[in-house]
């Protein structure tokens, strides 16, 4: 007996499933559907199997940029091998017979590239998380790392591969208004704003909950304040953090304040070999911090973080203007107090005052004096914290708004 399904899905991305899990689940739960994954290699091991009708094709990079290619080149070179890796994949797929209707990808690393040469009749749906500029966004906003002039080249040969993109796909998607307005004007049009969506089942507040870190106990009501990233670095504030913790103790010198993150560095530049921020950051403040209080925990699980959000009295989220992190959504879906940097991405959810504390990013002060208010006085805070949820279960809970919007969009049925 021959299966025939009513739609055929390929999602493209080199940490699979990346942005799309929730979307990927539900198409390949729809019996009528057929969804094909591919990825690069490295990152596919030892990860766990999204959905049993998913079929994962991996693929390996076949070298980088060489040291003689002209630096503004680099990138754009090693997107070059990657797409070409990728579509030798997608041609073993054809030959087998797999012709998608639908091809997802994020383009950012040119995996998209050579697609809709192989799959022309698809319709191609491109991530569109950023487009850099030399003005206005992430480059030259902190002036402790200053843009040189050969940025401004730098910049607009490193957009090289979304504007191919851009032009090959026939649609495509971006997460926040604000990261789609720094895209082109000409091709927005193209564009729609869907949000990859938070549980707020699952992400919610919990009087209960327990969270420790180096041997000690907090729960809901302490004095807490917590600080995420995925790594600690500039790009997320961590440095104007740091300098405001002297402030912070000064003022609450009970309050615990926990940092997760890693050592490593996802944007902006990198630190000479075997140093990083976090150390060059807690050398500056060394003898002015209560270390017992602070606590670093690196990396942590999912569960443990959702605890630390749910035990958190105040969190501190702070961003260049680039791209939102989940986090921040995350953190005002499980009920935190959100002391925020007054800059566009973040100034697209949060209103002053209303369901969040907007601070000048670099004002320390400001922000340590934000962050002892919500510790001195939680109980006025508290409808601040209602709203805060409320915002993300109406504009971007996962399974009432975001999900059913892709899914739309997507024409999974």
């Amino acid at each position: 007996m021959c299966l025939v399904f009513a739609m055929r899905f390929l999602f493209v991305h080199q940490n699979f499933p990346g942005q799309f899990p929730h979307i990927v689940r539900l198409l390949a739960s729809r019996r009528e559907n057929l969804v094909v994954a591919i990825g690069e290699e490295a990152n596919l091991l030892n990860r766990p199997r999204l959905h049993p009708k998913v079929e994962v094709k991996a693929y390996k990079p076949h070298g980088g940029s060489r040291p003689e290619t002209h630096h503004y080149l680099r990138d754009t070179e090693s997107a070059v091998r990657r797409g070409q890796s990728v579509a030798r994949v997608a041609i073993e797929l054809k030959k087998s017979g797999f012709f998608p209707d639908v091809v997802v990808g994020h383009p950012a690393w040119g995996e998209t590239l050579f697609l809709k040469d192989v799959f022309p009749r698809a319709r191609h749906v491109s991530y569109f998380e950023f487009f850099y500029r030399s003005e206005g966004g992430d480059v030259g906003f902190d002036p402790e790392f200053p843009e040189v002039f050969d940025d401004r080249f730098r910049i607009r040969i490193k957009n090289t591969v979304q504007l191919l993109s851009l032009d090959a796909a026939d649609t495509g998607l971006s997460p926040t208004t604000w990261q789609k307005s720094r895209f082109p004007r000409e091709y927005q049009q193209k564009i729609n704003v869907i949000h990859e969506g938070i549980d707020t089942g699952k992400i919610r507040p919990d009087s209960g909950a327990v969270a420790e870190v180096d041997g000690v106990r907090l729960k809901r009501g302490d004095r807490v304040v917590t600080f995420l990233s995925r790594n600690l670095e500039p790009y997320r504030g961590f440095h104007v953090f740091m300098r405001s913790l002297p402030l912070i103790q000064r003022r609450c010198p009970d309050a615990h304040v926990v940092i997760v993150g890693a050592d490593g560095v996802s944007y902006g530049r990198r630190l000479p070999e075997g140093q990083n921020y976090r150390t060059r950051y807690t050398a500056e403040v060394e003898d002015k911090v209560d270390w017992s209080k602070v606590h670093f925990t690196g990396r942590v699980p999912y569960d443990r973080y959702l605890s630390l959000l749910q035990v958190s009295m105040a969190h501190v989220y702070l961003t260049y203007p680039f791209v939102l992190s989940w986090s921040m959504l995350e953190s005002m879906a499980a009920g935190c107090a959100l002391v925020g940097s007054a800059t566009a991405p973040v100034e697209e959810v949060i209103t002053h005052g209303e369901n969040g504390v907007l601070v000048d990013f670099f004002g320390v002060e400001r922000l340590a004096d934000a962050v002892a208010d919500v510790l001195d006085n939680p109980g006025s805070y508290e409808p601040m914290r209602r709203r805060a949820r409320q915002t993300v279960v109406e504009r971007y809970d996962l399974h009432s708004v975001c999900l059913p919007a892709m899914l739309d969009f997507l024409g999974g049925s």
